[in-house]
């Protein structure tokens, strides 16, 4: 008896430094527990202060930089305030996007490491780290949803198979998490009505998102591939081909489905909702096109083609949808499909596009630095300037603190 509480008293000491326990992981099922996980899976969590409210630094920028480096930038004295990096990424990479919430910075890094920073200081808050992968890239493509008090956040793995987390954004801490059946799963999921939204391979799930447990399943011909989005009463998501569909956020069933060019597909982030309308850039071999499609009906409301290019980023400001091209064009389009302004960059953009309060300005991130672009005079200005040229750039993120 002495010899097993001794045991127990071990597990116990072990589980509360490091909040994980090795165990066999459960394939498609919802784990609330370390101990259902895989070592490679589990999550561990060190909380350094009690998160708080904290006041925006409204002059500065965030910049996400391609090599991994998460740096903030007074566009004031144009000097920088503070620079946050992964532990051990395996590769100079940025891969993911930011959240921002009550002054605090929610950041994932592709070696599965995510942090909760002061968006004035650059303190933490807490770290956690989703399993102890130290040579793939386990977070890629993620933007942390965050909502009820949980970061939802999904991690791809080589070995042991996909997983969707939920995290306690008081601590990092887990809150439950769930096996999906395919290893690469770069989607971000999406919040709404209570409810996860996320698809792997054919399969789309709706989950609690309190609890984790599946509410429902939709299997699909084909891959699904886009980043699923709501007009705030149905569910919005493209297959890896050239197929959108409309689906009820109860049981998933099809309430309409949209077909654009056969030759296009491959539509992932660039998609968006405003105003009845659903905007998506699709891209092929010969021509790549922007859609406008009325989200009630499933019908095409408008069409833009860019022939021998292919779009490659789209995002709506003030009813007008912002893009560029692979081949360095800068467009924006109304909301009837009408251009408003287009031009030939000097440098290729290789980040999300932010708007300052000027509306003649706008930034966006290319291989030699931050640009901002003057609208009037079409200039591009280097306004932070990198030491050296990246290859092979993935992705960097840009967010201006408002």
């Amino acid at each position: 008896m002495k010899k097993n509480l001794i045991t127990l008293l071990f597990v116990f000491t072990v589980i509360n430094m490091f909040g994980q326990a090795p165990a066999t992981p459960k394939t498609g099922k919802t784990n609330t527990i370390n101990a259902s996980l895989s070592p490679a899976e589990m999550v561990t969590n060190k909380a350094i202060r009690p998160i708080k409210k904290i006041p925006l630094d409204d002059t500065s920028i965030l910049i996400y930089d391609y090599d991994g480096s998460l740096f903030s930038f007074d566009l004031v004295s144009e000097s920088i305030n503070w620079t946050v990096k992964a532990t051990d990424a395996p590769s100079e990479m940025c891969a993911n996007k930011i959240t921002l919430l009550n002054g605090v910075l929610y950041v994932p890094f592709i070696n599965g490491e995510i942090f909760a920073i002061d968006n004035q200081s650059g303190d933490l808050f807490w770290k956690s780290r989703l399993g102890n992968i130290t040579d793939q890239i386990v977070l890629k493509d993620q933007t942390p949803i965050i909502n009820d008090g949980k970061l939802f956040i999904t991690a791809q793995n080589q070995n042991q198979g996909s997983n969707l987390y939920a995290l306690d954004i008081k601590d990092g801490s887990l809150a439950w998490n769930y096996k999906l059946d395919l290893a690469q799963n770069d989607i971000q999921p999406l919040f709404f009505n209570n409810k996860i939204f996320l698809p792997s391979a054919t399969n789309l799930y709706s989950f609690d998102a309190k609890t984790g447990k599946v509410l429902s399943q939709k299997t699909f011909e084909e891959n699904i591939t886009g980043k699923p989005i709501t007009d705030g009463e149905n569910i919005f998501i493209a297959s890896e081909k050239n197929t959108l569909y409309a689906l009820s956020p109860e049981k998933l069933d099809i309430l309409w489905q949209f077909k654009f060019d056969e030759n296009q597909n491959n539509v992932k982030e660039r998609i968006l909702y405003k105003d009845k309308k659903i905007f998506i850039g699709a891209q092929g071999s010969q021509v790549s096109s922007v859609y406008a499609i009325d989200s009630k009906a499933g019908t095409q409301l408008w069409k833009v083609d860019f022939k021998d290019d292919n779009i490659e980023y789209i995002t709506e400001e003030v009813n007008n949808i912002w893009g560029y091209t692979k081949k360095k064009k800068l467009f924006q389009l109304d909301f009837n499909g009408e251009t408003v302004f287009e031009t030939k960059l000097t440098t290729l953009p290789v980040s999300n596009i932010e708007f300052p309060a000027d509306d003649n300005l706008l930034y966006y991130y290319c291989d030699a630095g931050l640009i901002q672009f003057d609208l009037t005079e079409k200039d591009e200005n280097v306004y932070y300037m990198r030491t050296t040229l990246g290859d092979n750039v993935y992705t960097s993120y840009l967010k201006i603190i408002r």
